[in-house]
């Protein structure tokens, strides 16, 4: 039994049993910490207060009781106490979950009651502690009878006589500490903090798994701007950054032990922390002369140590077995970081469930090192679950251990294993930034024909487990946001994925929507008009934009390959490309697609374009011309039928009205409505008219690109939008059936008038807008991202948008007060999504990485906004 002590430290979280019989202070000890600060009232439980919440009385006398009523009380009264330790227990349950400290108050005499607290802290992960107050017999009978309803001397005796019993054996319970207390008012009580909980500060870097790999490493933190200053070998990081190891710093590569001891420094220096991982484990291990069989790259380690001793004598060998075995041993299960007293990221090496963080177990020490692992595959590999699915209590959680071939976002959880040792990258997740820096291997260190990043490429094109999806998910970009799926439209999506679009591995990208401008007209009579646009960007910092004509087409998105080698590798069967929808349906039927890319790819070739830029494929965003191809079905059962049925209403109604004139019948005002409406009905049948025309072969097919998505070589987000306008040019030089599309750049106000002159000028014939975007792709108010583009549709368009007479004064007043807030969200959104996987796309990532994004968007797609925006 442990020794009295004029301290005790209680721990942060788990079950503090008191132990004693009735009277020995149990209740005075608790409110005496209560009112010293060092527990909460809500911290305290008693089997009393539990009894009282059941049962309702404080106390039920059936002593003075004639015997036919006495039974029938204590039965009750014993069935109530049953049921009240039943709730109480419950109640403990849900606290060890939640990771709380709670105090027992109950005689807990008996070795049965203690188990079953024992047993709930076990199953929680928590600790649990015995506080035993030894109190004099003589002592409790005086106490009891000073109480209002005392227990009587012979309870007391008889309390004490098995007290006695619980005293000599309450050390084999299982207890992970006791203490027995014969003056409980000189001891202090002193309440410690979770050292698995580490304030984030100015922010840290973690590292994945390093395995030996000393020269990555340190190029690694370098280019993190950490730095030796006085030559002590210890880097410092001149914000106060601290960093962090996701544990397997050692095995399989060349230089273990100078990692090693890199982190060992800097940890007790308080420069650095590092997680307890599976290799590091055995080693530790190893050193502490257990029998283990050193193997996976871990014999690398003893080869090095075996040089060591060799060449520095066995002393010094001797020196560093001893503190590495100590550093390794000891290394946390998993840290917490949290900023603000809140927690924002959980560091585990293979992973961690939601209902662990925070808590030290045997079991949760080995989940932390190998996962979640099911059995072994047909090789003797281990076959993981996927623990990352379940994750949902909010903190973002960064793991290694299983090799991706870049960093792995998936329910705000980032793995950071890039496989270095195999040839792959060491990687570096930043918080709170939430971005990757990665530098390469130098070379392949294992030489592993089956290493985990070849398998990887072998499953490239694997199809994703739904299950990730179908409850939602969460998709983090590189445009510093972070896009949230909710369960309803994630399956949504995967219904339109499962029935309607191309096969996945060839849909690589839907393209954003777009918002008109965000406010009121601030021109009368317009319900959108150049110049709000203008307002909003230069409100925004923006001081150079471009205004591109908006082609009355169908939005398409036109991938196509060097060859059908090249398209074989990329999206896993032999194509020249595709063409696809906003929705990701084909665009055309497989003959007419056929056709197109042919003709495409062959002027293309000739042209010399895929040589002459070094890329495999090119992704383009364009409009496609006519009209009529997509719409046809709309114009023909909507557009054409309204108009036909309004000119024969209104013409008629007008005819009436002159021959009520004729009649010399005062019908001025009618007459000047309908002959208004009736203007608006052929303005309605032009406008939809003009866009479409006979198509009788592929050559009356107009494809205008505007945003030259990508090279093999890498995206476009950071050109201009001016380059991608030449680049228009370009395609449209090399091939019959590209279009030029007419720009203006906007630098000044003369600009913007210039614009706007424009913008009448084409919209006065017909033409259905113009489009109005930032410099670049990517443009940013502070940390913020700013509206990608936004259209400004024509008046005379407008009609078909929103109905014939939408410009009369008490429908356009109505109009625009319309909201624009959702439709912006999603175009920022769907915008860092579609840059997203078109940047995993050239990398080549697996099939599941891009089609989350491309996932996402059509889920964000099928959520209600207005159409008409």
């Amino acid at each position: 039994m442990d020794q009295v002590q004029r301290e005790i430290r209680l721990p942060h979280a788990g079950i503090v049993v008191l132990v004693g019989p009735s009277n020995s202070g149990k209740s005075t000890l608790l409110d005496r910490l209560v009112v010293e600060g060092i527990i909460r009232r809500t911290e305290a439980v008693s089997s009393d207060q539990f009894r009282m919440l059941i049962g309702d009385d404080e106390y039920v006398d059936w002593k003075h009781r004639p015997r036919s009523e006495a039974d029938v009380i204590y039965a009750e009264y014993q069935q109530v106490s049953a049921k009240a330790f039943e709730a109480m227990e419950a109640m403990l349950a849900t606290r060890c979950r939640l990771n709380k400290l709670t105090w027992v108050d109950a005689t807990h005499l008996y070795s049965e009651d203690r188990q079953r607290l024992i047993q709930l802290a076990r199953k929680a992960h928590v600790p649990v502690i015995a506080v035993v107050l030894d109190i004099p017999e003589k002592e409790l009978l005086e106490r009891d009878a000073q109480r209002e309803y005392p227990r009587g001397r012979q309870r007391v005796k008889q309390q004490v006589q098995q007290f006695k019993r619980t005293l000599r054996s309450i050390r084999e319970d299982g207890f992970d500490a006791n203490y027995v207390l014969k003056h409980p008012e000189d001891i202090s009580f002193v309440r410690t903090s979770n050292p698995l909980l580490i304030d984030m500060d100015t922010g840290i870097d973690i590292i994945g798994d390093i395995h030996g790999c000393y020269d990555e490493m340190m190029e690694l933190i370098l280019r993190l701007g950490y730095v030796d200053e006085d030559g002590s070998g210890l880097y410092r990081h001149p914000e106060g950054r601290k960093l962090v190891s996701v544990g397997d710093v050692t095995s399989r590569g060349p230089e273990s032990l100078k990692c090693l001891l890199f982190w060992q420094r800097h940890c007790e220096s308080g420069l650095a922390y590092m997680i307890d991982s599976n290799h590091g484990w055995k080693i530790g291990r190893y050193l502490d002369g257990r029998d283990v069989t050193l193997s996976h790259g871990d014999e690398r380690v003893e080869a090095e140590l075996i040089q060591l001793e060799q060449e520095q004598g066995q002393e010094t060998a001797q020196q560093v077995r001893v503190e590495l075995r100590a550093f390794l041993l000891e290394a946390p299960s998993h840290l917490i970081f949290f900023r603000n007293d809140v927690r924002q990221v959980v560091v585990a090496h293979a992973g961690i469930r939601d209902h662990f963080i925070g808590k030290q177990s045997k079991r949760i020490q080995d989940y932390c090192r190998y996962g979640d692992v099911e059995g072994t595959d047909e090789h003797g590999r281990p076959i993981r679950k996927d623990w990352y699915v379940d994750h949902a209590s909010g903190e973002c959680i960064v793991w290694g251990h299983d090799p991706h071939p870049y960093p792995t976002i998936v329910n705000d959880t980032v793995n950071i294993d890039q496989g270095v040792v195999f040839g792959g990258m060491l990687t570096a997740w930043r918080m709170p930034e939430r971005e990757a820096i990665s530098v390469p291997a130098k070379q392949d260190y294992a030489e592993d024909p089956d290493s985990p990043l070849k398998r990887w490429e072998r499953r490239r094109f694997a199809p994703p487990n739904l299950r990730k999806f179908k409850e939602g998910f969460t998709v983090q970009t590189g445009s510093r946001m972070d896009v949230s799926i909710h369960s309803e439209v994630a399956k949504t999506a995967i219904d339109t994925f499962s029935h309607f679009t191309v096969p996945l591995e060839e849909l690589v990208y839907i393209p954003p929507t777009m918002s008109p401008p965000p406010t009121t007209s601030s021109i009368e009579g317009y319900l959108e008009h150049p110049q709000d646009a203008f307002q909003y960007y230069r409100s925004q910092g923006v001081t150079r934009m471009v205004a591109e004509k908006k082609h009355m087409g169908s939005r398409a998105i036109v991938l196509l390959f060097r060859d059908e080698q090249v398209a074989e590798k990329r999206i896993g069967r032999p194509a020249l490309g595709n063409i696809v929808t906003r929705t990701g349906r084909s665009f055309f039927d497989r003959t007419t697609e056929k056709d197109v890319l042919l003709r495409l790819h062959t002027d293309l070739i000739a042209a010399g374009y895929f040589d002459r830029h070094q890329t495999e494929f090119v992704l383009l965003d364009a409009e496609i011309v006519p009209w009529n191809l997509k719409a046809r079905e709309l114009i023909s059962s909507q557009y054409a039928h309204v108009a036909e049925a309004s000119l024969m209403d209104r013409e008629l109604v007008l005819g009436k009205l002159r021959d009520a004139e004729a009649a010399g019948r005062n019908v001025e005002e009618w007459l000047q409505d309908t002959e208004r409406k009736l203007a608006n009905a052929r303005t309605f049948r032009d406008v939809f008219q003009k866009y479409c025309w006979d198509v009788e072969d592929i050559g009356d097919i107009r494809i205008a690109p505007f945003h030259t998505l990508a090279h093999s070589t890498g995206a476009f987000w950071d050109q201009t939008h001016e380059w991608h306008m030449e680049q228009n040019r370009e395609f449209a030089r090399m091939s019959t059936m590209m279009m030029e599309t007419e720009y203006r750049v906007i630098t000044s106000r003369a600009d913007e008038e210039e614009v706007i002159r424009w913008w009448d000028e084409i919209t006065a014939e017909g033409h259905e807008g113009i489009v109005i975007k930032p410099e670049t792709f990517r443009a940013w108010n502070a940390n913020k991202m700013i509206q990608p583009a936004i259209k400004v549709r024509g008046r005379a368009y407008l009609h078909i948008i929103y109905g014939m007479d939408y410009l009369a004064p008490e429908n356009l007043s109505r109009l625009s007060k319309r909201k624009t807030s959702k439709k912006e969200r999603h175009a920022l959104m769907e915008s860092a999504l579609g840059m997203e996987g078109i940047e995993r796309f050239v990398r080549m990532e697996p099939v599941e990485r891009i089609h989350e994004c491309v996932l996402a968007t059509l889920a964000l797609e099928s959520e209600p906004v207005d159409p008409r925006l």
